[in-house]
């Protein structure tokens, strides 16, 4: 009798811990099988410390081959779901189409950038959800920082100086708080750069920092920013972007070359592509973490809406937090589902959260204990080196050299600015000229126009401002070419 197949969908914080978990609770007896667009899994939190240089692109990347050595690794992407044949129709990184048979499928495609309706937003800005997003900003940064320099134009060194971020959750806080450090260092001791400012703005609507945290880690965090020199200004986002700068809703304009989007995320529209009930572009689930009327189906992390038992009538936050420990339930779930042990109902207790504010600086509240300063900085490293599943050696390295070393501000030119646009369906991987195309459904659906989708020929080539690919530019896989027509609302 052959072996049941488990395909899992997407290798985020979700679906390699359902992998990990499966692979030891099945010891064989069941074919595991996952799919991602890449052969490593990316450690988020830790993603504004490459963007500022202190960890190389390697060290937040955790092999899945090398970690999940009895898990089947298929590099590719779902275009399509057929849930009444079970199959998974996914396109590999040359372009290849492929189909996957499953007697379970684990829905855990993660989340993509959330996208408002703001005019110039799609097409100045760009996020932060990926590797290359992260690479683009570094090499972006310096750059800017090294044009000011070359400059006798006040004005236009004052504009390439210039940073905005939007939105003051953990990943803006953490990327302007670092990014003001990277970019300090790079006039810091350089006498032909004497009298340069980097500016770092952190807008976002809520009314202070870190609205999802207790109010004195809000504060310590704000202030920590401030003495930084990082321009914090809260009740504030942007009405409309131009390649020169931003329209803020107050109605100043900021001169600046550089827009990065961190207001949010959605769930990948892959989810919303089943017909299935919704929440919020979120897959709903019942608390054993299976499909309603679906029993082969599991879903979990970003794409999936987990109803919070804790909460009666709320659903859980898209945290990685959520979707580590939720992809360890669903794995012995599934396995319960082949009779092997006891389904569960997901439950969670919150253990805390932790902000890196760069240097020795952090805000953490671990088990509800509210720390700053030197004590943060040093809980916040140490729950990072614990998370990982993966690099911890290397990590701990690369801080220590940061430590006592200066950092190498340097551009390399692998990522440029059209291989990730904001509206990117896999944030994960850089778009490039001649790459497959993308038959996945739109982003979102439901949001006013934002610009019009290119045609076939002109979705495989860079923009025409933009300088031609050459051998400073990344081959690699490519899913989304096209622009949505559409945005969150």
């Amino acid at each position: 009798m052959s072996r049941p197949r488990i395909v899992i969908v997407g290798a985020g914080f979700a679906g390699y811990r359902t992998a990990q978990t499966l692979s030891r609770e099945a010891k064989g007896r069941a074919e595991i099988v996952l799919l991602n667009p890449t052969d490593y899994f990316l450690y988020l939190p830790l993603l504004p410390q490459v963007a500022a240089g202190i960890l190389e692109p390697r060290r937040v990347t955790v092999s899945l081959s090398g970690t999940l050595p009895h898990v089947k690794l298929v590099l590719g992407e779902a275009g399509r779901i057929d849930l009444d044949a079970r199959e998974v129709h996914y396109t590999d990184p040359e372009g290849e189409d492929g189909t996957l048979s499953y007697d379970r499928l684990v829905l855990t495609a993660g989340s993509v950038n959330k996208l408002l309706p703001i005019p110039g937003v799609a097409e100045h800005a760009h996020g932060f959800r990926g590797l290359p997003e992260a690479l683009y900003l570094r090499d972006h940064v310096t750059r800017q920082v090294e044009l000011a320099a070359a400059t006798d134009d006040p004005e236009r060194c004052a504009s390439r100086c210039t940073f905005v971020v939007v939105g003051a959750g953990y990943t803006g806080t953490e990327v302007a708080a670092h990014g003001q450090l990277f970019t300090d260092a790079q006039v810091a001791k350089q006498p032909l750069r004497t009298g340069m400012r980097p500016r770092w703005i952190l807008l976002d609507i809520a009314e202070r920092v870190l609205p999802e945290l207790d109010e004195r880690l809000s504060r310590t965090a704000d202030t920590v920013l401030r003495e930084r020199g990082v321009d914090v200004r809260m009740g504030t986002s942007v009405k409309e972007a131009t390649p020169d700068g931003v329209l803020l809703t107050d109605g100043e304009f900021v001169e600046t070359r550089t827009l990065v989007w961190c207001v949010g995320v959605r769930p990948d529209p892959l989810a919303e592509s089943l017909g299935l009930p919704m929440e919020r572009g979120r897959l709903l689930v019942d608390p054993h973490l299976q499909v309603p009327g679906r029993p082969e189906v599991f879903a979990c992390g970003d794409a999936a809406a987990v109803p919070d038992l804790e909460k009666p009538g709320s659903y859980t936050p898209m945290t990685a937090q959520h979707a580590w420990r939720q992809g360890k339930v669903c794995a012995r779930n599934i396995a319960a589902s082949f009779g092997d042990g006891e389904r569960k109902a997901y439950r969670h207790k919150d253990l805390g959260f932790v902000v890196d504010l760069g240097g020795v600086k952090a805000a953490a509240n671990p088990l509800g204990v509210n720390l700053s300063g030197i004590a943060a900085g040093a809980v916040t490293r140490g729950y990072h080196l614990a998370a990982m599943p993966g690099n911890r050696v290397r990590v701990a390295a690369d801080w220590l050299l940061d430590a006592v070393l200066p950092r190498q501000a340097v551009q390399l030119g692998l990522v440029r600015s059209w291989s990730v646009p904001l509206d990117a369906a896999s944030p994960e991987v850089a778009r490039v000229p001649g790459g497959p195309r993308d038959d996945r459904p739109s982003p979102a659906k439901d949001a006013a126009p934002a610009v019009d989708a290119p045609s076939a020929d002109d979705a495989l080539t860079p923009p025409p401002d933009q300088p031609a690919p050459g051998p400073d530019v990344a081959p690699g896989p490519v899913r989304r070419t096209d622009r949505p027509s559409e945005g969150d609302a």
